[in-house]
């Protein structure tokens, strides 16, 4: 084998070794089209259940430039500036409206991914979505979360 062979045999192996995208993504709607319009939440004591419009108090994060232009959980491409959200088991295209009462800002997220994977948080809103409400400066913080729409998973 010469050089350039094993030069190249080399890298391979070595870009065989990183890591796989932590997102992927399958509905194909642009979380950008979804209205903006601010919803009433019900209860914020409330958990939520499946076709049911509650309003439970999460632990949020958001997650940005280290992710962006990934596959997310369900086969899209991760793009940090739209409104999307990662959770560990609601439905994918379950839309929901998540307030930060520091600030008082809404938005409405689209989940399209699974996560968050760190310990004491419940839902890992997109760079976009955290921005809009305000969280970004403390990276971390207590959301209400409103269901408006209950996702089409199959297996939720």
């Amino acid at each position: 084998m010469n050089l350039q062979s094993g030069i190249i045999v080399l890298l391979l192996v070595w870009a065989g070794c990183s890591p796989a995208p932590r997102y992927h993504y399958r509905d194909s709607e642009s979380p950008s089209k979804i209205d903006q319009k601010q919803l009433a939440p019900s209860s914020p004591e409330a958990l939520l259940t499946k076709n049911l419009k509650h309003t439970a108090v999460f632990t949020a994060s958001y997650y940005g430039p280290k992710f962006h232009g990934r596959l997310t959980s369900n086969g899209e491409v991760f793009d940090m500036y739209d409104y999307t959200a990662a959770h560990k088991s609601l439905p994918f295209g379950t839309v929901l409206k998540i307030t930060y009462p520091s600030t008082g800002r809404s938005v409405l997220v689209r989940v399209n991914d699974r996560g968050p994977f760190i310990a004491g948080r419940d839902i890992d809103l997109s760079y976009g979505a955290a921005r809009k409400i305000g969280l970004v400066k403390n990276g971390v913080g207590k959301v209400k979360v409103t269901v408006v729409s209950w996702g089409e998973d199959s297996d939720q």
